[in-house]
């Protein structure tokens, strides 16, 4: 991998960038914006590239560019999009180490967790084309009714309009790649607005999408990019003809797109403080394996890492013992290195902000079990536990998003059910025990999206239905899925002749 540079032409052919230089893909075509911005390296804080930025004018062309295109890629047949997503799947392939890159430089996370989001957006897009064939419809029985006697009723699943896909930094081309792909499937135009601080991957991910569809003599205003501030994205949000907003974020922010979208559709996948429970009867030495790597993987930026670790009482002791030994483990310093398992976080805002998570939890009366956060550079936090965490401080009710894993004891697993549950959010939590009830109540009894089981919370298989629920969002992920989100269904109801009543049969009326 190239040094970071600040000369933009020096990045741009070590890279091998299919971008045009200072513009985004608004409209038919790449337009120059003017407006650029520093896109930051966050282990050094250098500035590796500068990046165009859009406004809200361009937001309006490109809903403007989508709206014209919305007939054309609604008419696309199932061979044209499962062609077009196949040909994008092989573009990215190629292109899969110079992605790995930009995605080292632009988030700042290790390289093995770059490497990991590369292959799983090779199997989200493999999966979608593959999916693309799988849209169908069913019959319905009208004749259930009187009313309905010698009718045919079936429904089929159309495009529901233009998407705006709304990305966050963590896992920017996997995010993007989550919400344009399925839109495509769909026969729907997809404008995505990736985070200001990770752009440029996305870019070009949107970049070799155009290419392919004019490959396939698609119009390139079926995939379009705008890259700003909030106002960037308001404009999309808040304008009728995006039928559909997909949004991975916060859920401060994930709420203001709901209200801003009303009443039209929005997909939110929102953060989480994710709950672990750890029985008295699990395997310690996995449990405490699946805590190093669920709870520090992609600097515990991640929406389903290890935040709440919930001990039966038995193995507390024990089990907070081993996990602080085993914390020397962990590789901390530059992404670059394929042996890096912790790098600093995405800015300095974010480190200060998780240092005083932190602060207030041990003035509280929770127990740091490691080193601390460290004092340096901002951004620069180091791996923690905390022990014996209240339940009323903000490092265990709300999303920390950093490298922090907390510990706290209970005295059941009934006990330990009811406190993950006692949270704002519910995406995914996991449980790890040897036995089947106990699973199966945690499976029955978790108010979350997805209860994991002897593995890590942050499992995620890409052909899953993922989301979660309470404040941790609402819709569902996965190609299949996504699809459903992005389609609405269209009823045909058909009388093939005049209807013959039996004698004596009451006229039934329509509502």
């Amino acid at each position: 991998m190239p040094a970071v540079t600040r000369g933009e032409s020096a990045l741009r052919e070590s890279l091998n960038l299919l971008a045009p230089a200072g513009a985004l893909p608004i409209g038919e075509g790449w337009r120059v914006t003017g407006a650029t911005a520093d896109v930051v390296f966050p282990y050094d804080d250098s500035v590796f590239a500068q990046v165009p930025v859009s406004g809200a004018d361009d937001s309006r062309d490109a809903l403007d560019a989508a709206d014209a295109a919305r007939a054309a890629v609604a008419a696309l047949t199932t061979a044209q999009r499962k062609a077009i997503l196949t040909d994008l799947t092989a573009r990215v392939r190629e292109a899969a180490g110079r992605l790995e890159d930009l995605l080292v430089l632009e988030t700042g996370k290790p390289r093995v967790d770059c490497r990991t989001e590369v292959s799983r957006t090779l199997v989200t897009l493999e999966a979608t084309a593959e999916e693309v064939s799988r849209i169908h419809g069913e019959t319905v029985p009208l004749d259930l009714q009187e009313l309905g006697r010698g009718m045919i009723g079936y429904y089929t699943r159309k495009p529901a309009g233009i998407v705006v896909g709304i990305a966050g930094f963590n896992y920017p081309l996997l995010l993007a790649t989550h919400k344009l792909a399925p839109a495509i499937a769909a026969g729907c135009p997809v404008i995505i607005k990736p985070a200001p601080n990770t752009p440029l991957a996305t870019i070009e991910l949107l970049a070799m999408t155009r290419e392919v569809l004019a490959a396939h003599g698609v119009t390139a205003a079926a995939a379009q990019l705008v890259n700003g501030d909030p106002v960037v994205g308001e404009t999309l949000v808040r304008d009728p003809r995006a039928q559909i907003v997909s949004f991975t974020g916060s859920a401060k922010i994930g709420h203001l797109i709901a209200q801003q979208a009303a009443p039209r559709k929005v997909v939110l996948e929102l953060g989480s403080n994710t709950g672990f429970i750890v029985a008295a009867d699990a395997d310690l030495e996995a449990a405490v394996d699946a805590v190093l790597r669920g709870g520090f993987y992609a600097n515990g930026q991640a929406c389903i890492s290890v935040q709440r670790v919930v001990l039966e009482r038995g193995i507390a002791e024990r089990f907070s013992t081993r996990l602080v030994e085993r914390m020397r483990e962990l590789v901390v310093g530059d992404p670059r290195d394929l042996a890096t398992n912790v790098a600093p976080v995405i800015n300095a805002a974010s480190g200060e902000r998780i240092r005083a998570m932190i602060d207030r939890a041990l003035a509280a009366g929770a127990t740091l079990l490691t080193e601390g956060p460290g004092e340096g550079a901002a951004a620069h936090v180091n791996p923690v536990v905390l022990g014996n965490v209240p339940a009323d401080v903000d490092v265990w009710c709300e999303e920390i998003f950093g490298p922090v894993v907390c510990l706290t004891v209970v005295d059941s697993i009934d006990e330990a059910i009811t406190l993950v549950n006692a949270s704002r959010y519910g995406l995914q939590a996991a449980i790890y025990t040897a036995s089947l009830a106990s699973a199966f109540d945690a499976i029955e009894r978790l108010e979350v999206g997805g209860v994991v089981v002897n593995e890590i919370p942050g499992f995620r298989s890409d052909i899953m239905p993922y989301g979660g629920v309470k404040d941790s969002g609402i819709g569902r992920e996965g190609p299949r899925f996504a699809i459903e989100e992005f389609t609405v269904t269209r009823m045909a109801m058909i009388r093939p002749a005049r209807p013959t009543r039996p004698t004596g049969t009451a006229q039934e009326t329509t509502a």
